[in-house]
């Protein structure tokens, strides 16, 4: 099949309006090494009927209004002189194209395996004479034959986490549909966010240099049934008295099944890293409308051998128990007590997963009706992760994007989790 995108305009998108000229800190979370990167997405689109204006014109529009709100993601990142990220907010604006694609959206399976070759077609190219990591954020709407789009994104994972990028894009859709004002006015009050006693991240490209593992992930993309689903939160409810979460449920599976697929020494210390909504253990209250990084990562560890000839039903309490002592954990890291959470270790032993099908994306309505699908894209196949979303509508269940083992494991772990035993 031709597959052929043409990026007919391309442009700075600044600020609708004057917006304050300063510089603003960025919070500890913030300045975490790992997050000076960019988060990529598709938000997939079917026809409908919009406001008269093309997909890209009218959502170009609405982006410039928005960033008048949100003017810092117009600056810049720079440093201080103490080598921390900042933003300096000087209304540069945030990269735009504008593009059409020569096939329907069915044609490739609207987008449902993120696998496809010509994906990256769909993804805005940086401005040749900025440097990538410079512009916050970077959009290219792609318009298809059949009047369906693709909203491709690249943003500054240093500025907001999901939470805060679904509350930033959100505010671009109420724009588009016509509304004169957020319903949800932002707030940056980075400064709410604890800083620990002797925490000072330094900054990522000034770290001394990782040693890079010698594995390459290889991508699958694994759906679960709402039936399945169900299914076993009632049998846990059945052996327990208690209930489980869905995130409960898929993510001891697929770190349990994951384990047993990599076959490793029966004493091996493996980990599950999960990052949880920070948002109401921080005091005084963060304000509605803040959109900062703002998460926790839990931990559990466990012997491989423990993990894998443990029930399912035992995993997800060791889960449950994990989640229970996140309001202690956050404590004792604002405290500045004991070993850094945010700097987990890393390697084929730890498996990291992210929940994105609860952050807000799917409702998001630019005036063509909410997205077929959000896919969020794994940006290193060198630490296994595994993502939770949902899967293409009208579906119903899960999706894990799972970018976790090697080549030689694919196939076992793709069976582990079609096993629904």
């Amino acid at each position: 099949m031709d597959f052929i995108v043409t990026k007919s305009s391309q442009s700075m998108v600044c600020p609708a309006s004057p917006t304050p000229s300063l510089t603003l800190d960025l919070s500890t979370i913030d300045r975490l090494p790992g997050l000076n990167a960019k988060v990529r997405t598709y938000h997939v689109f079917g026809s409908g009927s919009g406001s008269g204006l093309t997909p890209a014109k009218a959502i170009r529009e609405a982006l410039s209004k928005a960033l008048a709100y949100y003017y810092p993601l117009a600056g810049r990142l720079v440093r201080s002189s103490d080598g921390n990220l900042q933003i300096e907010c000087n209304a540069q604006g945030a990269w735009f194209i504008d593009a059409t694609a020569s096939c329907r959206l069915e044609d490739i399976n609207y987008l449902s395996h993120p696998l496809v070759p010509m994906h990256d077609q769909l993804l805005p190219d940086p401005q040749p004479e900025i440097g990538p990591s410079d512009v916050l954020v970077l959009m290219q709407v792609t318009q298809f034959t059949c009047g369906g789009f693709v909203i491709g994104l690249e943003s500054s994972h240093a500025v907001f986490d999901g939470l805060g990028s679904a509350q930033f894009l959100n505010c671009v859709a109420e724009f588009s549909r016509g509304l004169k004002a957020p319903t949800v006015e932002p707030v940056w009050y980075r400064e709410a966010i604890p800083k620990p006693p002797g925490v000072a991240y330094v900054p990522f490209d000034a770290s001394p240099p990782f040693l890079m593992p010698s594995y390459k992930l290889e991508q699958a993309i694994i759906d679960v049934s709402l039936d399945d689903i169900s299914c076993f939160k009632s049998q846990f409810f059945e052996l327990t008295g208690e209930r489980c979460s869905v995130f409960d449920t898929l993510v001891a599976r697929v770190w349990q099944r994951r384990t047993r697929a990599i076959n490793l020494d029966p004493d091996v210390q493996v980990k599950l890293v999960f990052f949880a909504n920070a948002r109401p253990l921080v005091h005084p209250a963060l304000p509605v409308g803040f959109y900062g990084n703002c998460f926790f990562p839990v931990t559990v560890t466990i012997t491989s051998e423990k993990l894998v000839s443990a029930s399912i039903v035992e995993v997800v309490k060791l889960i449950k128990k994990a989640k229970a002592k996140l309001p202690v954990e956050f404590a004792r890291w604002a405290a500045g007590e004991g070993e850094d959470p945010y700097v987990p270790s890393l390697g084929y032993t730890t498996l990291f997963v992210s929940e994105w099908s609860r952050l807000g994306f799917k409702e998001i309505d630019y005036g063509w009706g909410t997205p077929i699908q959000v896919v969020p894209l794994t940006y290193s196949d060198l630490i296994p992760v595994c993502i939770l979303g949902s899967p293409p509508a009208p579906m119903k269940g899960a999706r894990f994007i799972a970018q976790c083992v090697e080549e030689e494991h694919l196939e076992e772990f793709k069976k582990y989790m079609m096993n629904h035993k």
